[in-house]
């Protein structure tokens, strides 16, 4: 049973990413419609506007409320929560934290209110794969991995992401 438990758990993880990179995108998206003339702006917003709802409520929501279950019934299982684990969790809650918050600017948006624009929103994009670095690393290296070189890498990896999106950004300009 614990099999069948781990594999949905990790199968509504992925669909919860998915949700979670995707809506971002989506969000940028419609903050740069915003830039448009008219009639081209409101019908973007209105496309865009349908598109985030039917991921967000379709597929991301679903998918997080399914983690939620499946997570907790495989501690049920294992019947123990290792010191790594507690770690996974912290991190794991940072992730619904981030989740609330693109609800949201996700309910933000549909009101017609941009108060993000289109960098800030890529810079939150990255929130997600720091997030999910750091809750696969534990998930699968477990106690061999010391806290101090792990906290040492995230930090070195959120460095690195942060400097590929500066670069980005510059290029951008560029053109």
């Amino acid at each position: 049973m614990y099999l069948y438990v781990k594999a949905l758990h990790i199968i509504f993880i992925v669909t919860w990413f998915s949700g979670l990179f995707y809506i971002v995108r989506l969000f940028i998206y419609n903050a740069e419609a915003g830039e448009k003339p008219e009639p081209e702006k409101a019908i973007l917003r209105a496309q865009f506007g349908m598109m985030t709802r039917r991921l967000w409520y379709g597929i991301t929501w679903p998918s997080a409320i399914l983690t939620l279950i499946f997570g907790p019934w495989m501690f049920y299982l294992l019947y123990a929560l290792p010191d790594w684990l507690m770690v996974k969790l912290c991190f794991v809650i940072g992730l619904y934290a981030y989740h609330l918050l693109l609800h949201r600017i996700f309910k933000q948006q549909m009101a017609g209110v941009f108060i993000w624009n289109s960098q800030q929103l890529r810079i939150l994009n990255e929130v997600a794969t720091i997030f999910l670095v750091a809750i696969v690393l534990l998930a699968v290296v477990k106690e061999s991995l010391s806290a101090v070189w792990g906290l040492i890498g995230l930090v070195l990896f959120i460095i690195i992401l942060m400097s590929a999106i500066r670069i980005y950004n510059m290029v951008r300009e560029k053109k």
